[in-house]
């Protein structure tokens, strides 16, 4: 069914239909996900892998996990055999090991939401000191089976089959017993997780397509809230892409799905002269994507089924974000969660270096070629070099959370901190390893925003 809606200087195309995610969907979106990676320049997806250096001797991946029987601290038998039709995680620590003292609430985290959807979690302790191992899990509260042959990590027959020369690392065994992924960080054996027990896939939904009026032309825009929701009032956020980027990203996609299981419909939307929006790329600045997003903002606020409105922005979409928040002085902005915010671009600009590419920031081209064949504006540049990001950032006094990762190689986390640093009372989680599009693991990622908008919903009262 196709209508047309004129409405004031809106124009909007709406098609609705009820949508199951399906694994076809799945591959689609992570598809997405790497693209939209492999379009940023080699810094941009660089990554830290411990496991090139410290995971090369670590059991491989399809190959069967060695059965073990450790004592427990209460002195019980533990044995990996017992836990065939499972999926197992085994953390290999020891309670003098900082790294795995720090991954500990990481770990903690995997346990306490995969343990109800039948993960068993197992901890190897490479402990000589029982008394030691036994405070550590007392004072952090680890519930999650633990068992060890207090013997040092070199002379261990555990540690030995499963090729464990650096802890922290954790192995995940599928049902079958074999070995799905061997690691030395955390993070990757969370994505694995995610990725298997994923909520946001399983979630209905319907779909409305739609135009609105921007500052270039008409954006093309996508709303979608849980099935079942239609003509009830609940929360919507708002999501904003970055440079180069679409309203079909794979981030931005994957905290929509988490949302959804939350009960908050999305609205995504592609600014001028990106995805299938009017415009030209060449014509785009950070000013006119702000008119966009306002032009967005005043469309979902007018519609009637819409409670409160979130913002959501990755990288440049960040910026806008947090600068349209402080531009609106907090009306209906029940919370900004950024992702990566591009702060740096004013910095980039006054350089004379865009993502790679060089010009004269004091007198810049009409046009700059840009890698992988875009082509930016000028007027791009000269609107950056004195652009207020942080000034009308503060302007906004509400509830945010900044999510940033410390081996992002294109925004450096420290511009995470500048906001967290003017929105006072806000949230920051710097994430170790993570890169500028959260490829580590974004499931993680989409989890942290929708926990901040669920916590702000229930401190209002919804």
């Amino acid at each position: 069914m196709e209508n047309k809606l004129f409405a004031g200087t809106f124009v909007v195309l709406t098609r609705c239909f009820s949508k199951v995610c399906c694994t076809c969907c799945h591959v689609l979106l992570l598809f997405c996900f790497v693209a939209n990676l492999l379009a940023l320049p080699a810094e941009a997806s660089a990554q830290v892998d411990l496991d090139v250096k410290y995971g090369t001797e670590l059991i491989k991946g399809g190959m069967k996990a060695p059965d073990f029987q450790l004592m427990s601290p209460d002195g019980k038998p533990v044995r990996l055999s017992d836990y065939r039709g499972k999926y197992v995680v085994l953390d290999f620590w020891a309670s003098w090991c900082p790294d795995c003292l720090r991954d500990i609430p990481d770990v903690q985290n995997m346990f306490r939401k995969y343990h109800a959807r039948g993960v068993e979690f197992i901890g190897v302790s490479f402990d000589t000191n029982k008394s030691a191992w036994q405070a550590a899990l007392k004072r952090f509260g680890i519930s999650y089976t633990q068992c060890s042959e207090l013997v040092k990590m070199r002379e261990s027959k555990t540690a030995a089959d499963y090729g464990i020369r650096w802890i922290p690392s954790m192995v995940l065994v599928n049902p079958d017993g074999i070995v799905e992924l061997a690691t030395v960080h955390s993070y990757k054996i969370e994505k694995r997780l995610a990725e298997l027990f994923a909520p946001g896939y399983r979630t209905e939904r319907v779909i409305s397509e739609l135009m609105v009026a921007g500052s270039k032309g008409l954006l093309s825009a996508v709303i979608q809230r849980p099935k079942g929701t239609e003509g009830k009032k609940i929360p919507l956020a708002i999501m904003m892409h970055g440079f180069g980027g679409s309203k079909n990203d794979g981030l931005l996609s994957l905290v929509s799905d988490s949302l959804l299981s939350h009960g908050i419909a999305t609205l995504a939307f592609d600014f001028n002269g990106h995805g299938s929006s009017e415009g030209r790329f060449e014509e785009m600045t950070v000013a006119n994507e702000i008119a966009d997003a306002k032009a967005v903002y005043d469309y979902a606020a007018g519609l009637q089924d819409v409670s409160e409105i979130f913002f959501v922005g990755h990288s440049q979409g960040g910026v806008v974000a947090g600068m349209v928040a402080g531009e609106l002085n907090d009306k209906n902005v029940a919370g900004v969660a950024l992702l990566a915010p591009a702060a740096v671009l004013r910095d980039d600009a006054i350089r004379g270096s865009t993502l790679g590419a060089t010009y004269n920031p004091l007198d810049p081209p009409q046009v700059i070629e840009m890698p992988g064949g875009k082509r930016l504006g000028g007027r791009y540049i000269r609107t950056a070099f004195r652009l207020p990001i942080y000034e009308t950032s503060a302007k906004y006094h509400g509830k945010a959370i900044i999510v940033h990762g410390t081996a992002d190689r294109v925004v450096p986390y420290t511009y995470g901190e500048r906001y967290h640093q003017i929105w006072k009372g806000s949230q920051l989680h710097i994430m170790e390893y993570y890169d500028h599009g959260f490829s580590q693991n974004p499931y993680r990622v989409a989890e942290i925003v929708s926990e901040f908008m669920t916590s702000v919903l229930e401190a209002d009262g919804q």
